[in-house]
């Protein structure tokens, strides 16, 4: 069986990010969500919230295939170390497939026996990043159509 790590902030989780995860689950049997966590990042949710928002966004069926594990250093060590022979990366647009391609092959040449597979943002998933989703969210705007419903009622709740 071929495990796949699906790294990223998650800060909070998007539609977007769902929607690579979905495609991962259809390619592999199980996906390790790999949560970075960084001591020197102000992150709006903690790993715990992140947990939370990610497993109740997901159905039973695919919550079922899913791990999620926290990490802080290297994508490639922490891969490794989750038992991953391919790291999935998604892709919204050239920009992202211009960085991809190097953090692919860096991560290549210091793990050669990680392979990373890119998979394409939706059309209607496409403009969504956490950053804007936190921007949208603190100026009071509305993420519904950005983000799952548990995660806009977290939101909501940061705001309240």
């Amino acid at each position: 069986m071929r495990l796949a790590f699906y790294p990223g902030s998650f800060d909070p989780v998007t539609n977007g990010h769902l929607d690579i995860l979905r495609q991962s689950l259809i390619a592999f049997e199980r996906v390790v969500v790999g949560i970075g966590v960084h001591a020197s990042k102000m992150a709006m949710f903690s790993f715990d919230e992140r947990v939370a928002l990610i497993r109740d966004s997901l159905t039973a069926e695919a919550a079922a295939r899913v791990d999620v594990v926290p990490f802080d250093g290297l994508v490639v060590e922490a891969a490794a170390q989750a038992g991953a022979s391919v790291l999935i990366r998604g892709l919204r647009d050239g920009t992202d497939l211009d960085y991809e391609m190097q953090m692919a092959g860096m991560n290549g040449v210091m793990k050669p026996q990680i392979a990373t597979i890119f998979f394409p943002a939706s059309p209607a998933t496409r403009p969504i990043t956490a950053t804007l989703v936190r921007q949208i969210a603190k100026m009071g705007g509305d993420v519904t159509p950005f983000v799952p419903k548990p995660v806009a009622a977290a939101l909501a709740d940061r705001r309240a």
